[in-house]
């Protein structure tokens, strides 16, 4: 067992080491260095950030453990992304061409002062959430390698990512990401191949599953199905990281490449990913929804040899650290950007902005441990800040973009309305039975009432008052 614990801690040391001989090499010492990178990055770092960005512990635990449940019908959740992705193809140039640094900046740019406070609440609410379940994952990954108590291992990856992101900035964590996009790839790929070969290849896996694994929707209805593809592809769409990192892109083309380069690693990653609950079923069985979150986790030291199990512990410690150090860099973005800097002290001075956005990423991460406890699930808190932020930001974001027609008044309600709703209806459903992945109230998920009052706000508002 400590062979595994060893790739874990090894993995991360290394990370570490890279990063402290990055900050030897270049010292981040302008505001704009820690926000975008100094808008530098080529494609290949562009690629890899993104991809290490959005594949983190809702995939690998989430999503794996839908798998499991499931079967391919898991890959409702990713087919979200794919599709928001592809679509966001079309608009990386745009955003790259207005040259802000936050969402809050575009939301502003188009909806005024208000928008940008409630945009920096949606985000700081949403990621603080997506963070929390990281440290939650890594909580996890120690006490299944480890024997590390479950709340002590979440305190010990909080402690890393924050220390870690505090120090870094966007263009260490960037271009650290290339490292933890080829360790991802490779620790997934070689597992799923491993597991198929043990199964007897496709024709024994197909064999050995249970019909309803490999259908379309699975136990899933299509309402259970749509209610997993719509959070994850409204969250991407207007995702506050994304955003950033393309305002971080060397010119318009490396960011439109790093898309195309990024649909391409998510679909095949997610698919592995699920692809190893699926087949971990076969080596696992009987495992109850708590327990076939953790199954890439189990299948590393239980089901492949010891070599490949440290492979995929160090790709499981990649993509959690990974998408914890975004998720506390975007929201202390957003904080220092749009609150401090904008709100309180418009002449703030770099060395100001780079020690704020210090102490906040330190006091969102340890918001984000007291979070990590309020939900059952890694889904289920998945879900929710999904929900918050694609519901909350997303319309009205698209809109500034590509419906010249949107007026101030109708991004505004927009906004609070989609916010207003998601809360109202995961708080109405948790008086009701507790909260649950996804919530239901009056037999719907909150992502349709939620999504339905913010465009139809947007769209409402906006055709009201151009009469």
């Amino acid at each position: 067992m400590w062979l595994y614990l060893f790739a874990v801690v090894g993995y991360l040391g290394v990370l570490a080491a890279v990063a402290v001989w990055r900050a030897r090499r270049t010292v981040e010492t302008t505001g704009e260095d820690f926000l975008v990178a100094g808008r530098t990055l080529p494609a290949h770092v562009l690629v890899f950030t993104l991809l290490s960005t959005w594949i983190g512990s809702g995939s690998l635990f989430g999503g794996a453990g839908l798998g499991y449940r499931t079967g391919l019908a898991a890959l409702w959740q990713s087919a979200g992304a794919w599709v928001g992705i592809a679509l966001i193809f079309f608009i990386a140039p745009r955003v790259r061409r207005l040259a802000q640094y936050t969402v809050p900046d575009i939301l502003e740019m188009r909806y005024g002062p208000a928008a940008r406070v409630l945009g920096t609440i949606a985000i700081v609410l949403s990621y603080t959430a997506i963070a929390a379940y990281q440290f939650r994952g890594g909580g996890r990954l120690l006490h299944l390698v480890a024997g590390v108590h479950p709340d002590s291992g979440a305190v010990i990856t909080a402690a890393f990512c924050i220390v870690f992101t505090a120090l870094a900035g966007m263009s260490s964590v960037a271009r650290l990401d290339v490292i933890n996009g080829v360790t991802m790839l490779a620790g997934v790929g070689l597992a799923i191949i491993y597991l198929l070969g043990g199964a007897g290849g496709l024709g024994g896996a197909r064999a050995a599953l249970r019909p309803d694994q490999l259908t379309v929707f699975g136990s899933l209805s299509p309402a259970q199905a749509l209610a997993l593809f719509l959070p994850t592809m409204c969250l991407l769409l207007g995702e506050a990281n994304m955003y950033q990192k393309f305002f971080s892109a060397r010119d318009e083309r490396a960011a439109r490449v790093a898309v195309a380069g990024w649909i391409a690693g998510t679909i095949v990653v997610e698919s592995l990913i699920v692809g190893i609950g699926l087949l971990g079923s076969l080596r696992l069985p009987g495992l109850g929804t708590a327990d076939s979150e953790a199954i890439v986790i189990r299948v590393a030291v239980t089901a492949l040899p010891t070599l490949l199990g440290m492979m995929l512990l160090a790709a499981a410690a990649a993509i959690i650290v990974s998408t914890a150090n975004s998720m506390l860099l975007s929201p202390a973005t957003n904080l220092v950007r749009d609150v401090y800097q904008r709100l309180i002290n418009p002449a703030a001075t770099d060395r100001q902005i780079v020690v704020y956005m210090r102490v906040v990423i330190v006091g969102l991460g340890v918001l984000g441990l007291v979070a990590g406890s309020i939900f059952p699930t890694v889904l289920a808190m998945a879900l929710w800040a999904y929900t918050m932020y694609g519901a909350g930001i997303t319309p009205a974001l698209l809109a500034a973009l590509i419906w010249p027609r949107a007026t101030r008044q109708a991004g505004v309600y927009s906004i609070a309305a989609g916010m207003a709703v998601t809360l109202g209806w995961e708080l109405a459903a948790v008086a009701r039975g507790g909260i649950a992945a996804p919530a239901y109230l009056l037999g719907l998920q909150t992502i349709y009432p939620a999504l339905i009052a913010s465009v139809g706000t947007l769209v409402g508002v906006t055709l009201a008052r151009r009469r």
